[in-house]
């Protein structure tokens, strides 16, 4: 039974047809039978006598049907013997006609010469990458790399069938491998646009409206945090007036700060390491010199305790400072986001770049926004609000001892102070290893970086010590070691795993142990937890999609995410 023929829409040859196919580089034709077509190269593939699958594209496939026809008008006998247009001369004698096929077979010759120089190369056709089986690593099923040239055309079937060519090749001149390139890569195109669709549907933080109600709800929950903080009663009366809470000289103060710790940032000392590489290639260099800044912004503080300089302002205008920070945070993601239009399009996040006003406001467009070569998301993850959480603990330790006529600071704040100055000195010390988190490397430096670096940092992580200033908390030496004791033990895990650095810095695991009668003060703990399992979750997603199958095994071998046996 015959095959049958199939053709599909703006196809020319049929599938199973019969036709005359062109090797490539040569412009020698042979018999071959179409396989297949490819709808998006408009490449053909075909199958020779001998077993050969190639590709190749319509303009180098004929039907049998235009070779027969030359066939029958050229004949098979020699010239000489062929009858002579002029009844005069011999047919085997010369005549015009014989230089006329010279010039003919001339031109062949140059033909021929031509096809020569143009040497087909078999390159093997990559696969897509396929992270179900070879964990996203390029394949290819055979390594052989062979070329041919016209003058090899002989002995190309039996040199084939020794390479034992087990892939699928493209041989095309050289002279076409940039277009083939450009068509080959269509499809590659195709499916990035689709990823890139689906890349915009994973929308993080509850989305667009996710990210519209926290612009709001977060600057709400800090001042709602520290107004119920200051108040001796903890509830939600007398709250202060509106125009009460803001202060230009407040905000004056706290441009202060910033400029001051900008200025240290850009002195000459420390090292200089590069960051890791951007989508462009290139790798942003960085000065290490966050403890450096610590050291002066300390001296700075004691000589100002020396000579007995109101520290006092900062907890006295805390609400005020807060708003500042606000307000100002919110005027730099502004500047950020318009800036970003102006930067390339290489130099921009991925996951602040969806096209919604709102979300990539949140996330942030641009990666490493710059200044020269002052680093605004770097300089902004560490040096105003860590050090500033630091100074404001400070401040809070001298306000209790004001506020409740101590002699010396209370065993609890001693306790704060300590722990979370031990973090922050960590932090500065291994200033380093910030540069691979998921903050510089992934995320923008839009609200969501700009508000939590200068306003939730500062002003939430110290809820603790402002929490103690009007709301004393005595507790015994026992416990205080079993405290210490257990933050010591975190600490150690912290710099061990520095997976789960956060679960054990500030966790008291038993409330009791502290004498727990507010659950105010742990409102950092609880954030903390809910912020590493959704830390937690983003990893686990971006981690799944780099890794493939390699990420899957090692899911099968350490089952548990942050909590052993639980979760």
């Amino acid at each position: 039974m015959k095959e049958q023929l199939l053709k599909m829409p703006g196809q020319k040859f049929a599938i199973n047809e019969l036709v005359m196919g062109r090797w490539p580089g040569s412009n020698l034709y042979y018999e071959v039978q179409v396989v297949s077509f490819d709808n998006i190269t408009d490449h053909y593939t075909v199958k020779y006598k001998d077993g050969t699958e190639l590709e190749l594209k319509e303009s180098d496939i004929k039907h049998t049907s235009s070779f027969r026809s030359k066939k029958r008008h050229s004949g098979s006998s020699s010239p000489s013997r062929r009858r002579s247009r002029s009844r005069s001369r011999s047919p085997g004698r010369t005549s015009k006609n014989i230089s006329r096929r010279s010039n003919s077979q001339g031109r062949e010759i140059k033909e021929v010469k031509k096809a020569a120089i143009l040497e087909t190369k078999l390159t093997p056709m990559l696969r897509e990458n396929s992270v179900g089986r070879y964990n996203g690593e390029r394949y290819i099923l055979e390594k052989t790399d062979a070329s041919l040239s016209f003058t090899q055309q002989q002995n190309f079937e039996q040199e084939f069938e020794d390479n034992q060519i087990l892939a699928r090749y493209s041989l095309r001149p050289r002279g076409e491998e940039n277009k083939t390139h450009v068509m080959d890569s269509k499809e590659e195109n195709l499916m990035e646009k689709v990823s890139v669709k689906r890349k915009e549907m994973e929308l993080e933080f509850g989305g667009k409206i996710g990210t519209f109600f926290m612009i709001f709800i977060l600057p709400a929950t800090v001042l709602f945090l520290l107004l119920i903080c200051e108040q001796k009663d903890v509830s939600i009366r007398n709250m202060p007036a509106f125009e009460n809470l803001w202060d230009v000289r407040v905000f004056g103060v706290f441009l202060l700060w910033f400029f001051v710790q900008a200025l240290f940032y850009l002195l000459p000392v420390g090292k200089v390491v590069d960051g890791m590489p951007l989508s462009n290639g290139k790798a942003l260099k960085y000065r290490i010199n966050g403890f450096y800044a610590f050291v002066l912004t300390a001296t700075s503080v004691g000589v100002s305790l020396y000579f007995k300089m109101g520290l006092y302002y900062v907890y006295d205008h805390f609400l005020q400072l807060a708003v500042s920070a606000t307000v100002f945070s919110v005027l730099l993601s502004i500047y950020l986001y318009v800036r970003s239009y102006k930067v390339p399009h290489e130099e921009l996040s991925l996951a602040g770049n969806s096209g919604n006003l709102v979300y990539d406001f949140f996330m942030g467009r641009e990666l490493n926004p710059c200044i020269g070569t002052f680093d605004l998301k770097y300089f902004c993850e560490l040096r105003p609000g860590l050090i500033g959480w630091v100074v404001i603990n400070l401040v809070m330790l001298l306000a209790e001892m004001k506020a409740q006529n101590l002699d010396a600071p209370s065993l609890s704040m001693i306790l704060v102070n300590s722990f979370q100055f031990l973090y922050v000195v960590d932090a500065l010390w291994n200033e380093e290893a910030i540069l691979t988190t998921m903050d510089i490397t992934h995320d923008g430096f839009g609200f969501m970086l700009a508000f939590g670096d200068l306003v939730w940092v500062p002003f939430v992580y110290s809820l603790q010590a402002f929490y103690l200033v009007n709301h004393p908390t005595k507790i015994s030496w026992p416990i205080a070691s079993a405290v210490i004791a257990l933050n010591v033990f975190g600490y150690a895990i912290f710099r061990g795993a520095n997976s789960q650095k956060y679960a054990f810095r500030r966790n008291p695991n038993d409330p009791k142990l502290a004498r727990f009668n507010h659950i105010l003060p742990y409102f950092y703990v609880i954030y903390f937890t809910c912020l590493l399992i959704h830390r937690e979750a983003r990893d686990e997603r971006q981690c799944k999609k780099k890794y493939g199958l390699a990420w899957e095994k090692y899911c099968q071998r350490v089952q548990y995410r942050i909590f052993p046996y639980i979760y």
